[in-house]
């Protein structure tokens, strides 16, 4: 069979379409489990990382999810408004504002702990199989854990 010079644009040639369908489809089997939050997929991985760093600037928090401030800004302030986490502008450089979670947030995290088992059971992996996915995800990313 001949190659043409159009099959580079054949959808079924290209990586990053699984890789957005994929996305998709695991931020859609997230969304029952976080529907019950009242969390979106952003907000949810925000809060991970609140509840593991407690304060954060919103920078760093940006970088650490690969968003823009312009998606951060959104996501903060409705944290904010749920009561989960709130902004300071810091006091020695006021272009920078840190992200301190609540106690109100920091209670949450009870009420998600068993959310990742739960999607993990919907995606049809072995254990060794979400590993190398992981790795090899983030070598597309570039970077590390």
């Amino acid at each position: 069979m001949s190659q043409s010079k159009y099959d580079a644009l054949k959808l079924e040639n290209q990586l990053c379409f699984p890789l957005y369908a994929a996305a998709r489809e695991v931020v859609k089997r997230y969304r029952p489990y976080l529907d019950e939050l009242d969390l979106t997929y952003t907000q949810y991985i925000t809060m991970m990382v609140m509840w593991d760093q407690k304060e954060i600037t919103v920078k760093a928090l940006g970088e650490k999810l690969f968003l823009d401030s312009g998606t951060m800004t959104p996501v903060l302030k409705s944290l904010e408004s749920k009561g989960y986490v709130v902004r300071k502008r810091s006091t020695t450089d006021e272009r920078s504002v840190s992200v301190f979670i609540t106690d109100i947030g920091e209670a949450l995290k009870e009420r998600a702990v068993d959310v990742p088992a739960k999607v993990a059971g919907c995606v049809g992996l072995e254990p060794e199989e979400a590993i190398q996915l992981y790795g090899l995800l983030y070598k597309v990313l570039n970077t590390e854990k």
